[in-house]
């Protein structure tokens, strides 16, 4: 069951599936935390931009196919079957050191990118902990020709800190597209 109550420039939802919707303060800081990352993103800053994660994390990208729609369940991977990727912070870690020794050629001369990021939900989800959705938009430039778009949503869980601050624990990213047509998958989302 759902329940939407607007009153004036306010307004509450509650989503027994979903959780509790942010007051517009919360929603507010979790979107500019989102802009601060595409940011650090675009701007090539990938070591601050590892910070924003949690130690845990799972950063994961499961493939989907083309199905019926009676078989609409099985379009989307299960954790453990192919995925573009299932990551920890410690890959990514490792992945960044890769780009910053010079030996990525697939980033060498780097790519120019630009996040777009829109349509934030931001939900509680048990104490101290958010389910945020958004929809991104990825588009990427290398050399004069090579040019790819990538559209998709994500769902992240988020931890708020005892300082109030905000660290990715979990990031799913879902491509709308079942086959992606770039030359490599280095971008970072």
């Amino acid at each position: 069951m759902t329940e939407h109550v607007v009153a004036g420039a306010a307004a509450t939802a509650v989503d027994e599936i979903e959780g509790r919707l942010a007051d517009a303060e919360l929603a507010y800081r979790v979107q500019q935390f989102y802009f601060y990352e595409a940011e650090l993103l675009d701007d090539g800053r990938f070591a601050d931009w590892l910070e924003i994660f949690a130690e845990d994390l799972t950063y994961w990208a499961p493939l989907r196919t083309n199905r019926l729609r009676r078989q609409a369940a099985l379009a989307i991977g299960a954790r453990g079957e192919a995925a573009y990727f299932d990551e920890t912070k410690e890959s990514l870690a490792w992945r960044i050191r890769r780009y910053d020794s010079g030996m990525a050629w697939a980033e060498d001369p780097p790519s120019r990118t630009r996040h777009l990021v829109s349509n934030v939900t931001v939900r509680h989800s048990g104490t101290d902990q958010l389910k945020v959705r958004s929809a991104l938009l990825v588009y990427r430039n290398r050399l004069q020709t090579e040019t790819d778009i990538y559209a998709g949503g994500r769902t992240d869980i988020i931890r708020v800190e005892a300082d109030g601050s905000f660290r990715v624990a979990q990031r799913e990213l879902l491509f709308d597209a079942n086959v992606l047509q770039a030359k490599n998958l280095s971008t970072f989302f």
